[in-house]
């Protein structure tokens, strides 16, 4: 089978690094991503490995990196990406791009400082001519200045006295706003009053220095008289962490300083555009060096981490490393690690190796397989070669979903939206795209596109769209053949609301509707009746079918895996029973459909009655049969599935007890050594063609480990828990499936109920305003809200969820274990995003 319907075969490679060679083989590897390495040093600590100091070094630039990057993002400016394909840069450009970016990060650090330090000194050089320029006022100094007297001055002058030689000195300075009602209450209480404060707000907001940001400042002008009431101003001023500033008693003293400031304040805006500009010639710089440095280094470092899992031979002369690797990508390994070792003098040799592990699972996906096999690997990633359950899931996964989903306008809807994202694919903008929820939908895209177009398709079974029914051919229902024929009249129409069709009445039935449901059953008032029959019995119908294909796919992993007894003993046992009970269930009810005709309904036997009395061997007599000798082939076919469940319950373990006497350890060293030893060395398929190892070529040799390690009581216990699950699960799964019945008829239940409740409402409205045009705006804006909102992401989504529990539990445990690894290449895919 392909990769997609069976994983890859996988070989685990031995490789051979000249050690000049070895970091320039591993980057080529890495841009191929052809292999993954195992680790050959696990009991080797981290910190002491053969390329740990590597390792430092660039993590050591990647810290400088994200301060250059954090610089950038300070500065408001964006990294562009890098362009083209950058190659892992050899050893030697480390020590090149060390000493660069260190260059680079010292400017940044050097100009950041200076700009900072300028702008703080331009801070203070403002708020000082601030607090000059605010006119506080002097009340002590008005009192010795020269003019006309007022009421308050003194008819007599001062007399002498101890305290005539004291003089009032000022305290000057800016505070934050939010610190100014506390600063002036703890003056007037250190100071008990002896003092005069003024706080004012300067007249424009000023930069703050640190935050960039425009921020108001209170200036405040303090007369005190005394040393000691001095010292506690400062004091105070300095726990408020104030701005203070020397404050001239004389005002023309006060203007020349303004006048100073300001000038100095002018030559230095121009020193910190100066810097503003040089520093942006070192962004600048940083941007274009930066995107491809980190690139390289991730790179490089990727390539030291993965020479750190390889061990060093002997003779120190070559690296040693194993890889899994695909079979069909050995050729290309080989020429690679050649092209990659020739400028070294020895070429790099790989061979493929025996291994007893089980080896990696590799399925190669495109952008339409991915979703798919992305739900299959949430159950669990599958064995090495096992069946691999997504290329099924393609057509089922939609498909049961729009069962559940079925309505023409919500699947074109659903269609629509995902086409968008198809053809729009490519653009670089939609990738982009951050977006957790726009990722999820974007990356099932062409998941919703089959999702929707199977919705289309079994809303058209099913006649809804917008839970209306559509008319595309004519009914097979004739309401005219009906009337003619029982003659009804004016008053018995008008005594009788409800009318019904006889289709034994000849010309009303005149034939099955050509596909899907008639519309006439739109009208009808047994119209939920009817779709509860038909639904129930599809959903039976389909989940016995899902199952039995699971059973069936299980052959193809048996018979892969040599395990041919299995079908005998397991497969063959398990479909006896499935086929035998609810096989046979589907059967009567397709028989029912087809033999059964609308003369012979009123008295068509119940399938669910006769479904029970086979389980009790019993018979009801209101209850006819199908066909003739119907009682006698139901006891056969329960006495067949009974006899089924004891060759599954031992089967699989006496086989396996009587391969354990033919492996009795007195018949091993006739030639079981030699027997090994000729398989490893003389055999060319074991190194050529990997045909040699079960190990290799089917994920393990169960038989024979079971053979050799056989418990049996473990072996017996773990098959009757498989026995016990398969027989109860045929019958909770079957049930479960019913699952299809439910949601279906809920989804075209609200969407009936949304319908009445909204949009016939609002054309009602219309027809009595006189203004349909007005009133279905909003009506149709809420019913298109709601549609979106209920019954395409609520109900889609239950749908969903209902769909992928059908796969992983009724489907996927009938032949599935999702028991393996994935494969996880070395390459460079991730570092480059």
């Amino acid at each position: 089978m392909g990769s997609m319907f069976r994983g890859e075969e996988v070989a685990l490679a031995q490789l051979f690094l000249p050690t000049a060679a070895a970091y320039t083989c591993v980057s080529q590897l890495g841009e191929l991503g052809l292999v993954e390495f195992r680790d050959l040093n696990a009991s080797v600590s981290t910190f002491q490995r053969r390329f740990v100091v590597d390792v430092r070094r660039c993590e050591d630039l990647e810290k400088t990196f994200t301060f250059l990057q954090e610089e950038v993002r300070r500065a408001g400016l964006t990294l562009p990406p890098p362009e083209g394909r950058l190659p892992a840069p050899p050893p030697r450009d480390l020590l090149r791009i060390q000493e660069e970016t260190d260059r680079l990060a010292q400017e940044l650090r050097d100009v950041r400082g200076n700009q900072q330090a300028l702008r703080v000194q331009l801070h203070q050089l403002q708020l000082h001519a601030a607090v000059l320029g605010q006119s506080h006022g002097s009340p002590l100094g008005a009192a010795h200045t020269v003019g006309p007297l007022s009421e308050r001055s003194p008819l007599l002058p001062p007399t002498g006295g101890p305290h005539q030689d004291l003089r009032v000195n000022f305290v000057a300075g800016a505070v934050e706003p939010h610190k100014a009602a506390a600063l002036e209450r703890l003056l007037w209480r250190a100071c008990r009053g002896f003092l005069i404060a003024s706080f004012k707000e300067t007249e424009r907001q000023l930069e703050d220095p640190l935050t960039g940001e425009p921020v108001m400042w209170m200036t405040f002008l303090i007369s005190y008289w005394g040393e000691q009431i001095g010292q506690k101003i400062r004091k105070i001023t300095d726990c408020f962490h104030c701005h203070v500033f020397p404050f001239l008693e004389q005002e023309e003293a006060r203007q020349g300083a303004l006048q100073q400031l300001q000038q100095q304040s002018q030559e230095l805006q121009e020193v910190l555009r100066e810097t503003e500009r040089f520093l942006s010639q070192v962004l600048g710089r940083v941007q274009r060096l930066l995107p491809p440095w980190q690139v390289q280094v991730r790179k490089m470092k990727a390539v030291y981490l993965a020479l750190n899992q390889c061990s060093m031979s002997t003779t120190h002369k070559c690296l040693i490393a194993e890889a899994w690797c695909a079979v069909r990508d050995l050729p290309t390994l080989q020429q690679v690690l050649q092209d990659s070792s020739s400028e070294a003098g020895v070429s790099a040799v790989a061979h493929r190796i025996p291994c007893q592990d089980m080896p990696p699972t590799l399925i190669r996906t495109n952008c339409f397989t991915a979703s798919f096999q992305g739900i299959v690997d949430a159950y669990g990633v599958g064995r090495y070669q096992e069946v691999n359950p997504a290329p099924y899931t393609i057509v089922t996964f939609p498909f049961l979903f729009a069962v559940m989903f079925g309505d023409v306008g919500h699947g074109l809807l659903m269609l629509l939206f995902a086409l968008a994202m198809v053809l729009a694919e490519d653009q670089p903008a939609v990738r982009a795209a951050r977006n957790e929820i726009w990722q999820t939908f974007f990356g099932g895209r062409y998941l919703l596109l089959l999702m929707g177009l199977f919705s289309v398709y079994t809303g058209f079974i099913y006649n809804e769209c917008f839970s209306r029914a559509t008319t595309i051919f004519p009914s097979g229902w004739s309401v005219a053949a009906m009337a003619n024929r029982s003659g009804w009249s004016d008053a018995f129409l008008a005594q009788h609301p409800l009318l019904t069709l006889d289709p034994n009445v000849s010309g009303v039935f005149r034939g099955p509707y050509p596909f899907g449901i008639d519309p006439v059953w739109s009208l009808a008032t047994n119209h939920l009746s009817f779709l509860n029959s038909f639904k129930m019995k599809m959903s039976v119908i389909l989940g016995v079918t899902h199952m039995a294909f699971g059973v069936v796919l299980g052959v193809f992993n048996h018979v892969h895996f040599g395990q041919r007894h299995r079908l005998l003993l397991e497969t063959l046992p398990e479909l006896t029973f499935l086929l035998a009970l609810f096989g046979y269930l589907v059967f009567l009810i397709v028989y029912k459909w087809l033999f059964v005709s609308a003369a012979g309904a009123a008295t068509a036997p119940s399938i669910l009655i006769h479904f029970i009395n086979m389980f009790l061997f019993s018979r009801s007599p209101n209850n006819q049969p199908l066909y003739s000798g119907q009682e006698v082939v139901q006891y056969a076919l329960v006495v067949l599935a009974l006899a089924a469940v004891p060759v599954l319950l031992l089967g699989t373990p006496l086989y396996l007890l009587r391969q354990h006497r033919s492996y009795h350890p007195q018949k091993r060293p006739i030639g079981g050594q030699d027997e090994d030893k000729t398989g490893l060395l003389d055999s060319p398929d074991a190194s050529e063609n990997g045909l040699g190892s079960d190990e290799e070529k089917g994920g393990c040799a169960e038989d024979e480990k079971e053979a050799k390690k056989l418990v049996p009581s473990e072996v017996l216990m773990h098959q009757a828990i498989h026995t016990i699950e398969f027989c109860l699960g045929c019958i909770s799964n079957t049930a479960s499936y019913l699952r299809l019945w439910a949601l279906s008829l809920a989804h075209a239940q609200l969407s009936e109920v949304l319908w009445a409740m909204v949009m016939r409402v609002g054309l009602g409205m219309g027809r009595k305003v006189g203004v349909p045009a007005v009133v279905l705006v909003p009506v149709f804006a809420a019913f298109a809200v709601m549609t979106v909102a209920i019954l395409l992401v609520m109900e889609g989504l239950s749908a969903f969820l209902h769909a992928l529990r059908l796969h992983w539990v009724e489907f996927q445990n009938k032949f599935y274990s999702g028991s393996g690894y994935k494969l996880s290449p070395f390459t460079f895919t991730v570092e480059e995003e």
